[in-house]
């Protein structure tokens, strides 16, 4: 009975190897259970890609959504692999966690592969093998909030300084009042109404 148990156990196993591997290449990715990765990837290496900018004139991402305090970039746009996600994470978790109800949330996810080669490699021969999980973050996009449950200013604040101390870029605490941002420009009623007025002029 023990013999049959581990090799459905084995096979089990190997099933879901299998499932978990790309398309292309023999690279079997599995994720753990806290792990800041996808779930399934069609293509395992990318482009590298750039920062994207804000130059349409749009301010999604730059307010609360969902909590009451929330971080968000103010230097220029980075790109924040998993693991600096993850510490964040938990330096915020662990500061309100005596707070009964009190949640985090994470308003970007790392989707995207990065993928590195070995110090002095000749050129050629492929790809780099995969590394780790990014995202492409722009400048005034919200990273993290605090909500769920009523959380002191002086403690959200202080819990998110902890937290954008982890980051390579330079932030900012913002509340459900901070106005939206569009690059390094606060989008305040009046610079909205200048905007607007000087797209009319402009169109006419």
């Amino acid at each position: 009975m023990l013999f049959i148990q581990s090799a459905h156990s084995l096979l089990c196993s190997a099933l879901r190897t299998q499932a978990s591997a790309p398309k292309y290449g023999g690279l079997s990715l599995v994720r753990s259970r806290h792990q800041l990765a996808p779930r399934k990837v069609t293509y395992i290496k990318r482009h590298t890609g750039i920062i994207p900018i804000p130059i349409g004139g749009s301010t999604k991402g730059t307010t609360l959504a969902y909590g009451d305090w929330g971080l968000r970039i103010k230097g220029q746009g980075v790109r924040l692999t998993a693991k600096q996600l993850t510490t964040a994470e938990e330096v915020i978790k662990r500061k309100i966690k005596p707070i009964k109800g009190a949640k985090v949330y994470l308003r970007v996810f790392p989707h995207l592969p990065v993928c590195v080669k070995g110090n002095e490699t000749r050129m050629g021969k492929g790809k780099g093998s995969f590394e780790y999980w990014a995202t492409r973050v722009p400048t005034g996009r919200v990273i993290f909030e605090i909500g769920g449950a009523p959380v002191r200013e002086e403690l959200a604040r202080d819990a998110l300084r902890q937290a954008g101390d982890k980051l390579p870029t330079t932030v900012e605490f913002i509340d459900r009042k901070s106005p939206p941002r569009l690059g390094n420009l606060l989008v305040t009623p009046e610079v909205k109404e200048s905007l607007e007025s000087s797209s009319t002029s402009t169109s006419s």
